[in-house]
């Protein structure tokens, strides 16, 4: 059994593979005060939740949490004795990185653009709706070109709420109307809408900039799956992305 754990800031999301078999996806909150053992724990009943047999084989891990990487491996080690593939400067993708600094870019992203090239016509625009929101681009020959990076649906909600006397923390759903008529459905429009032009818009620069349209737009991300509906681009949804590219990440690195 493989797991492969993308460690974000909001969410850690934990992926179960048996042989090429995707068969558990499920998160739990990002906690950088627990301690290995706590962690192992948690695993452990996630996996007894969905009846899943605790036999570990190998485990890789993306993380843009550092300060968590190291407790999330000993925990991983702790339940199985292995040692996880973390995703870093050094290990194998398979991904050229055509950036200022290949260093400096997620391993979400690199993962996400191992998925996407793999599965999807290139070039391809992979829309990442976590804590923040990224678009990145993926060349026609495979390769990572850059993204761009704003502040997450979230941030944006709970930016709203604390900076502003009169408007509330809200859930967030899809309106019936752009124009609002009262505080909470005004709210859910500029959010809800907003971040679908803005989605629509980025990407319409991105191709300008580039000089050629991408062939497929996937979007993933714990928001992605609403958003996108209110876009006028066609986008294909892929909550597994992140999981697809890091198997096959392993997969290049357990084989040597």
């Amino acid at each position: 059994m493989l797991l492969t754990l993308d460690i974000g800031n909001t969410n850690i999301t934990m992926g179960v593979f048996e042989g090429d078999d995707l068969i558990l996806v499920t998160r739990t909150k990002t906690d950088r005060n627990k301690t290995p053992d706590q962690y192992s724990i948690e695993f452990k009943n996630i996996f007894g939740l969905y009846g899943i047999e605790c036999e570990i084989t190998g485990a890789a891990i993306s993380s843009v949490v550092p300060e968590l990487t190291r407790i999330v491996c000993q925990s991983i080690k702790t339940l199985s004795g292995i040692e996880p593939i973390v995703l870093a400067p050094g290990i194998k993708t398979g991904m050229n990185i055509l950036t200022d600094d290949p260093a400096q870019v997620g391993a979400d992203l690199v993962a996400g653009g191992v998925g996407a090239a793999d599965l999807y016509p290139l070039p391809c625009l992979i829309i990442d709706l976590g804590t923040a929101t990224k678009i990145c681009l993926i060349d026609e020959n495979g390769a990572f070109r850059g993204c761009t990076i704003s502040p997450g649906i979230g941030i944006s909600l709970e930016a709203l709420s604390s900076r502003t006397s009169q408007l509330p923390a809200i859930s967030l759903t899809t309106p019936s109307h752009s124009i609002g008529t009262n505080t909470i459905d005004s709210m859910e429009s500029g959010i809800v809408f907003g971040t679908a032009a803005m989605l629509d818009g980025l990407c319409a620069k991105i191709e300008e900039e580039y000089g050629k349209p991408a062939a497929t737009t996937v979007a993933t991300g714990g928001l992605s799956k609403d958003i996108i509906k209110s876009c006028r681009r066609k986008i294909i949804h892929n909550g597994e992305l992140i999981h697809h590219g890091l198997k096959i990440i392993y997969d290049k690195n357990s084989k040597q």
